[in-house]
């Protein structure tokens, strides 16, 4: 389907728009002289917690243990992101590490 150049320019001026205000609406909400809502404080904590584990749910909902692999290229990231974060306490070189296994295993290994 071919746009013209209006349709093109109204939809990124709008998708800039929307980035631009979901950018600024924040520092427009909560100035530094206002005392933050404890609801928004308590968001802050929990959070990136809650994201995070929807995150794993959302990667291991579709692994199989009774189809090859076995589920084991997950089992061997997620243990290697682990032990990875254990040791280091690097959350990116974890997570870089255990994606880049991850993607050795099924690609290479597991094929």
């Amino acid at each position: 389907m071919n746009y013209t150049n209006t349709q093109l320019f109204l939809f990124f001026g709008l998708v800039s728009l929307g980035t631009i205000l979901t950018r600024v609406l924040p520092f427009i909400l909560f100035p530094e002289n206002k005392k933050i809502p404890k609801y928004i404080t308590y968001l802050s904590d929990v959070l990136p917690y809650t994201i995070i584990g929807m995150l794993v749910v959302y990667c291991l909902k579709d692994i199989s243990f009774k189809v090859h692999p076995y589920a084991l290229p997950e089992i061997i990231s997620i243990a290697a992101i682990t032990i990875l974060h254990l040791w280091r306490k690097n959350t990116l070189l974890s997570i870089g590490v255990g994606s880049l296994l991850y993607i050795i295993l099924i690609q290479y290994v597991f094929v």
